[in-house]
Protein backbone atom coordinates (compact mmCIF):
# COMPACT_ATOMS: atom_id res chain seq x y z
CA UNK A 1 0.00 0.00 0.00
CA UNK A 2 0.85 3.21 -1.26
CA UNK A 3 0.66 6.36 1.03
CA UNK A 4 1.57 9.70 -0.39
CA UNK A 5 1.99 12.63 2.90
CA UNK A 6 1.02 15.83 3.05
CA UNK A 7 3.37 17.95 2.45
CA UNK A 8 2.24 19.25 6.06
CA UNK A 9 1.16 17.57 8.74
CA UNK A 10 -0.81 18.83 11.88
CA UNK A 11 0.86 18.58 14.90
CA UNK A 12 -1.31 15.64 15.62
CA UNK A 13 -0.33 13.61 12.98
CA UNK A 14 3.70 14.21 13.47
CA UNK A 15 2.82 13.16 16.99
CA UNK A 16 1.07 9.97 16.08
CA UNK A 17 3.66 8.49 12.98
CA UNK A 18 6.80 9.89 15.84
CA UNK A 19 4.84 7.47 18.39
CA UNK A 20 4.84 4.27 15.68
CA UNK A 21 8.41 5.21 14.51
CA UNK A 22 9.65 5.06 17.73
CA UNK A 23 7.87 1.93 18.41
CA UNK A 24 9.09 -0.12 15.46
CA UNK A 25 12.54 1.61 15.39
CA UNK A 26 13.96 0.94 19.20
CA UNK A 27 16.63 -0.94 19.67
CA UNK A 28 14.77 -4.36 21.00
CA UNK A 29 11.59 -3.56 18.82
CA UNK A 30 13.76 -3.70 15.41
CA UNK A 31 15.73 -7.00 17.23
CA UNK A 32 12.51 -8.94 18.09
CA UNK A 33 10.31 -7.52 14.69
CA UNK A 34 13.93 -9.44 13.09
CA UNK A 35 14.06 -12.27 14.71
CA UNK A 36 10.25 -13.37 14.64
CA UNK A 37 9.94 -13.43 10.75
CA UNK A 38 10.79 -16.99 10.85
CA UNK A 39 7.67 -17.77 12.24
CA UNK A 40 6.02 -18.63 15.66
CA UNK A 41 8.83 -18.81 18.48
CA UNK A 42 8.81 -19.23 22.40
CA UNK A 43 9.75 -16.62 24.62
CA UNK A 44 13.50 -18.64 25.15
CA UNK A 45 13.53 -19.30 22.06
CA UNK A 46 13.14 -14.91 21.62
CA UNK A 47 15.48 -15.04 24.14
CA UNK A 48 18.38 -16.91 22.88
CA UNK A 49 18.27 -15.49 19.68
CA UNK A 50 18.84 -11.55 21.05
CA UNK A 51 21.91 -11.21 22.33
CA UNK A 52 22.50 -8.97 25.74
CA UNK A 53 18.20 -8.63 25.74
CA UNK A 54 16.83 -9.25 29.17
CA UNK A 55 14.07 -11.32 30.21
CA UNK A 56 12.27 -8.00 31.20
CA UNK A 57 13.24 -6.01 28.42
CA UNK A 58 11.77 -9.23 26.22
CA UNK A 59 8.50 -9.49 28.17
CA UNK A 60 8.06 -5.67 28.36
CA UNK A 61 8.96 -5.04 24.64
CA UNK A 62 6.97 -7.92 23.69
CA UNK A 63 3.94 -6.41 25.42
CA UNK A 64 3.97 -3.39 23.46
CA UNK A 65 4.18 -4.63 20.43
CA UNK A 66 1.33 -7.05 21.29
CA UNK A 67 -0.21 -3.91 22.54
CA UNK A 68 0.28 -2.38 19.06
CA UNK A 69 -1.04 -4.95 17.08
CA UNK A 70 2.50 -5.86 15.96
CA UNK A 71 2.24 -9.67 17.41
CA UNK A 72 0.10 -12.31 18.45
CA UNK A 73 0.42 -13.42 22.00
CA UNK A 74 -0.93 -17.38 22.16
CA UNK A 75 -1.41 -19.16 26.05
CA UNK A 76 -1.56 -23.26 25.13
CA UNK A 77 -2.60 -24.56 28.62
CA UNK A 78 -0.03 -27.61 29.14
CA UNK A 79 1.93 -28.31 32.25
CA UNK A 80 3.90 -26.46 32.46
CA UNK A 81 1.99 -23.80 30.25
CA UNK A 82 3.48 -22.46 26.40
CA UNK A 83 3.40 -19.07 25.33
CA UNK A 84 3.52 -18.60 21.78
CA UNK A 85 4.72 -15.07 20.05
CA UNK A 86 4.06 -15.01 16.15
CA UNK A 87 3.72 -11.92 14.05
CA UNK A 88 0.38 -10.32 13.35
CA UNK A 89 -0.09 -9.55 9.38
CA UNK A 90 1.04 -5.69 10.20
CA UNK A 91 3.12 -7.19 12.08
CA UNK A 92 4.82 -8.91 8.60
CA UNK A 93 4.20 -5.94 7.04
CA UNK A 94 6.23 -3.79 9.51
CA UNK A 95 8.90 -6.75 9.59
CA UNK A 96 9.94 -6.30 5.99
CA UNK A 97 10.92 -2.96 5.78
CA UNK A 98 12.71 -3.10 9.46
CA UNK A 99 14.51 -6.15 8.38
CA UNK A 100 15.51 -4.61 5.14
CA UNK A 101 17.29 -1.91 7.18
CA UNK A 102 18.89 -4.42 9.66
CA UNK A 103 20.41 -6.03 6.70
CA UNK A 104 21.51 -3.02 5.40
CA UNK A 105 22.99 -1.83 8.70
CA UNK A 106 24.97 -5.11 8.98
CA UNK A 107 26.18 -4.99 5.09
CA UNK A 108 27.68 -1.20 5.64
CA UNK A 109 29.03 -1.36 9.47
CA UNK A 110 32.56 -1.30 7.96
CA UNK A 111 31.82 1.58 5.97
CA UNK A 112 30.07 3.66 8.87
CA UNK A 113 32.78 2.53 11.19
CA UNK A 114 35.67 4.23 8.47
CA UNK A 115 33.68 7.52 7.91
CA UNK A 116 33.21 7.77 11.64
CA UNK A 117 37.20 7.40 12.30
CA UNK A 118 37.95 9.54 9.11
CA UNK A 119 35.25 12.52 10.76
CA UNK A 120 36.81 12.22 13.86
CA UNK A 121 40.64 12.42 12.77
CA UNK A 122 39.59 15.59 10.98
CA UNK A 123 37.16 16.84 13.48
CA UNK A 124 38.93 15.61 16.77
CA UNK A 125 37.50 12.72 18.56
CA UNK A 126 34.94 14.92 20.86
CA UNK A 127 33.07 15.89 18.04
CA UNK A 128 30.19 13.79 18.36
CA UNK A 129 29.42 11.40 21.06
CA UNK A 130 27.75 7.77 19.72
Amino acid sequence: MNVTLPVKMDAATCARIQDVLSRVGDKWSMLILMSMTGGTQRFSELRRSIDGISQRMLTRTLRNLERDGYVKRTVIPTVPIRVDYELTRMGRSVAEPVSALGQWAMGHLDHIDAARRKFDKENGSDAISS
